[in-house]
């Protein structure tokens, strides 16, 4: 997992809404993370695999491979298997959430995004992966 010099975590933002990717990234960036971003599925998994990031949130509907076909692959890939990934999407109904939970992901954001939760509900993400690996 790459961090930065302050010990924080790298986020991959796996979006294709170029305003989305804008909003989460800005937010994100003002609480002093550092983002990594891509526009496809494909593009999010070669950064994953290359910057090995502390937490992805990725978009469902991507072009071309869907966001839980980009978990599997994820998953399956020993050098990201244990990256969290939140799921972030606009899907909304009490279905989506225990489907896209069921496929794998970590957690779930849903659009539009509270930007006021945002950072809580990333630094969350961050704090229950580092409760798992046994780091207080």
């Amino acid at each position: 997992m790459i961090a930065e010099p302050n010990g924080e975590p790298v986020i991959l933002i796996v979006e294709d809404n170029a305003r989305n990717l804008k909003l989460v990234r800005d937010v994100l960036n003002h609480v002093g993370y550092r983002t990594l971003e891509a526009a496809s599925a494909e593009d999010g998994l070669a950064l994953a695999r290359e910057e090995r990031p502390g937490l992805v949130l990725m978009d469902i509907q991507l072009p071309g491979m869907d966001g839980v076909e980009a978990l599997a692959q994820l998953r399956s890939d020993p050098a990201t298997a244990g990256v969290r990934v939140l799921a972030l999407t606009a899907f909304a109904m009490k279905d989506d959430r225990e489907r896209f939970l069921a496929a794998g992901f970590d957690g779930y954001l849903e659009k539009p995004l509270d930007v006021r939760r945002l950072p809580e509900q990333v630094a969350a993400a961050l704090a229950a992966d580092s409760r798992e690996e046994g780091v207080a």
